[in-house]
């Protein structure tokens, strides 16, 4: 039985070679959950609430009844949009066992703030608002812009993934973060392929039996 498969195994951190494919998994994630803005945006867009108006010779007048709330409605979909995709990827990034850990949780919080800012920017060119030429135009009908008036609502996006990846954290009590080694078991320190690697945590060596078989 090696002498590092028990329960000090899953921290064996193998030094250069490890940090590589955390970074590589960091890259991609970042890049995904930037790429995942471009669906965030289109979804603000569809359903965030608009007015449309018609442009008269006394100036615009509303068709329908608009809702008093049409000024704060772009702001709390787009949080809504932003928190539930935050809480989503970051469960999402929790199932990458083999990744756990700081790299990950970095990547995590770099990426749905690009999310954000992503899904900001696409949906405000969707529902871009009229132009000078249409407001002049009797007889036309406008829609509103759609138009994010608070710039702290970015924030909701990594606040929720990390809150969502540190809440699985806090039911490991494995130091390792149950993370899963590439390759089998770990190998000693000792050996050769382990130069340059070291354990995140001591594990102590098992007990030897003595001569009379007792350990």
């Amino acid at each position: 039985m090696n002498q590092h498969s028990g329960p000090g195994a899953s921290a064996y951190w193998q030094g250069r070679r490890e940090l590589r494919a955390d970074l590589r998994s960091s890259a991609w994630l970042v890049l995904s959950l930037t790429l995942a803005g471009l669906p965030a945006g289109v979804l603000w867009w569809l359903l965030a609430p608009r007015a449309d108006f018609r442009i008269t010779a006394d100036g615009p007048v509303a068709l329908g009844e608009p809702s008093e709330e049409l000024l704060v409605a772009d702001d709390v979909v787009f949080v809504l949009v932003l928190a539930g995709l935050g809480l989503v990827v970051g469960a999402a990034a929790w199932r990458l066992r083999r990744r756990r850990g700081v790299a990950t949780l970095a990547a995590l919080a770099v990426g749905t703030a690009l999310t954000g800012a992503v899904a900001w920017q696409v949906g405000e060119l969707l529902g871009a608002g009229p132009t000078e030429a249409e407001l002049t135009a009797v007889g036309g009908v406008v829609t509103t812009s759609l138009t994010l008036g608070s710039l702290p609502a970015l924030a909701i996006a990594p606040f929720a993934a990390v809150l969502a990846y540190v809440v699985a954290v806090l039911y490991v009590a494995d130091d390792g973060l149950g993370r899963e080694h590439p390759a089998g078991p770990v190998p000693a320190p000792g050996d050769p392929a382990t130069a340059g690697e070291r354990a995140l945590v001591e594990v102590p060596p098992q007990a030897q039996p003595d001569s009379d078989g007792r350990p």
